[in-house]
This record gives C-alpha cells, structure tokens and sequence, in this order.
C-alpha cells in the first residue's frame, strides 16, 4: 500500500518511555523496525540551525525574495532536486553539521555500546510541487551498505506536518531480514521496491522541531509528497552504526562529491574548530568497498525504459548527461538521447 497522501498513513507510536533503558529500545527497534521520539532535541537548537540554512537558501535564490527565510517560501521557478548540479552548489554550503550529545547519547542506547557517526551527513532541501521527484519506497541498505546494523536518524528542521512530506515506515518490513529487489525510480537515490510486493499499513507523523525517527537499513520507508502550495521541507539524515561494523568507502566523503567534487577540505574551510575534522581516520575501521549492482542495475533499466519513450527514464537521462557529460554513464546516456531524438 502507497503513502502518497497523508490519507494512507497512520501515526507512529511514541517510543520517548524507553529512553534511558538501551533493551527496551532495541527490542522495539527489532519489533517494529523502527522507534519515534518527541522532543530529543532542543527546539531552541533546531531553530537556530534553521535560521542558518533558510539564510543561505534565500541567498541562492530558492526562497521568495521579501519573505521571512525561517517560514521557507520557495520559489517555485528554482526547483531541484538531488542529482542536479544547482542542488549540490548550494546544498554544500549548508552542510557543517554538529554531533550534537543527545544524539549520540540515544544512538549508544540503540546500538547499546559506542557508536560511530556516518562522516557523511545529509541534508534534504524538498521543494514543493515537486512530487513526482519524491524520495519513493526504498531500503537504505542499497545507498549506504556496509552493514544491516546500520541506522537512519532522520530530523525535520522545523515543524513537519504530514502535508509538508515528512517520512513513513513500513513497519515490520526489515524482519525479511534481506535487501530486496530495486528497480528504477525517479526521486533521491533513484532507485525503488516493488510496491505489489509490500504488504501493511503506512505510519508517519505531524513532525515537530527536536523530533526523530530512527530506523535500520532494511526498513522500507519513503518520504511523503511536499503538498504545500509554497513551502520547502528541509530535514537532517545522519548515519550510524556500532563502531566495529563494517562500512562502506563512499560512506566517509561527503554527500554528492561525485556531482561538485566537493570534498572534505571545502566542507572544513569555514569551520572555527578542528574537533570534528576527519574524526574517523583515528579509528580501526573495517571499511569494506561500494556495491555498485543496485545502481548499474537501475541505470540499466532507464537506459531501457527510455528506449521506449518513458518520459521519467528519459528525463533521469537528460540529467545525467547535463550533470557529467564525460562519464561512462553520462556518454550512454547521451548516445541513447540522441538515438532516440531527444
């Protein structure tokens, strides 16, 4: 069953009474696939952040000008999404992000020893009237990989109610215990599950500041469509995992390096502190390489699809060609463009 309105969701059970009891929080973890909890943030630090990132966005264009950048009016001639090259220009800049000690202290809880945080953090700018690129039903396993014990901590920064396209849960759906069959899909990431071979009830929330969900990797989830007239919906995706745990090498650069050739010394250039710069290279990591199949799989199915004139494979193709014309991928992309006369 789809959630492609906030009509085919339920709500998420609250998990905020386990907090403090590491066994109780995985065994709902292990349960449900999933644990939600109100307010582990300060609402006052969340803001703030806010403030931050809606500056930077106003300054690049993406928000109405005259408008208070905190209530995040997007311009809707500006809009992007992951894969674009205008998406990461200014997707960077707000990228320096804190490992904030509540945090950290629920994710040792969850894994239930020390933890290691993901170098590679995320940040997801939506745009309204966008919904066609909305992140579809995945595993994040075929992104991150590495490990299944590996965690999701999603955050809304600012309120995100249902309509505003927060994310939703199947849950249960990670006791398969595998990483299932992807296919081709428009939306972050690009790739999706079978729908037909989902079963069960959707479950999101009306999301507050200082909210999280948190998840493991084989989990199916999505995002709900952004149905707002003009409001972008801006969360947090953090990553992590026992330390010990395999990870995988793409899991410590930054997000979207391969669309800027950003890296971690532009990332670091304004930071005022050294602390946090390239924390994990001190540690005893099991890195183990990226998996390529899921996506050489999904590129080989819109290469086909736009064959056939499917416009979501051959818009997915256009952008690949615009973004990097000079790889493998772009120059195939290209050749099928032009055979098709597009």
């Amino acid at each position: 069953m789809t959630a492609k309105d906030a009509s085919a969701v339920s709500l998420m059970q609250e998990a905020n009474d386990a907090l403090g009891d590491s066994a109780e929080l995985r065994r709902r973890l292990d349960e449900q696939g999933y644990i939600f909890l109100r307010q582990i943030m300060a609402k006052d630090k969340l803001l703030s952040l806010r403030q931050e990132m809606t500056e930077v966005l106003m300054e690049a264009g993406w928000l109405v000008a005259g408008t208070n950048p905190m209530d995040g009016i997007a311009r809707i001639d500006a809009q992007c999404t992951e894969g674009d090259p205008e998406y990461a220009e200014v997707y960077h800049r707000v990228y320096s992000l804190g490992h904030w000690p509540e945090v950290l202290s629920v994710m040792e809880q969850v894994v239930g020893g020390s933890v290691l945080p993901h170098p590679q953090k995320i940040a997801r700018l939506w745009f309204p009237q966008y919904t066609e690129h909305t992140t579809p039903m995945h595993q994040d396993f075929v992104h991150f990989q590495g490990s299944f014990n590996t965690y999701t901590f999603w955050a809304p920064v600012g309120d995100c109610p249902l309509e505003l396209g927060g994310l939703a849960v199947l849950p249960g759906s990670h006791k398969i215990g595998k990483v299932r069959e992807h296919h081709f899909s428009l939306g972050a990431g690009g790739l999706a599950v079978d729908e037909s071979e989902l079963t069960g009830r959707w479950l999101s929330a009306n999301y507050e500041a200082g909210d999280a969900l948190i998840f493991p990797s084989l989990t199916v989830h999505q995002a709900l469509p952004n149905y707002t007239e003009d409001r972008l919906r801006i969360s947090l995706d953090n990553r992590y995992q026992a330390q010990g745990e395999p990870i995988a090498q793409h899991m410590l650069d930054p997000h979207l390096t391969g669309v800027t050739g950003f890296n971690w010394d532009a990332c670091y250039a304004g930071w005022q502190s050294e602390s946090l710069q390239y924390y994990w290279q001190d540690l005893d990591l099991e890195v183990v390489p990226q998996l390529s199949r899921w996506g050489d799989q999904g590129f080989a199915e819109a290469l086909s699809l736009a064959r056939d004139g499917d416009e979501r494979a051959l818009y997915q193709l256009r952008r690949i060609a615009r973004r990097d014309p000079e790889s493998e991928r772009g120059q195939q992309a290209l050749q099928l463009l032009h055979e098709v006369n597009v």
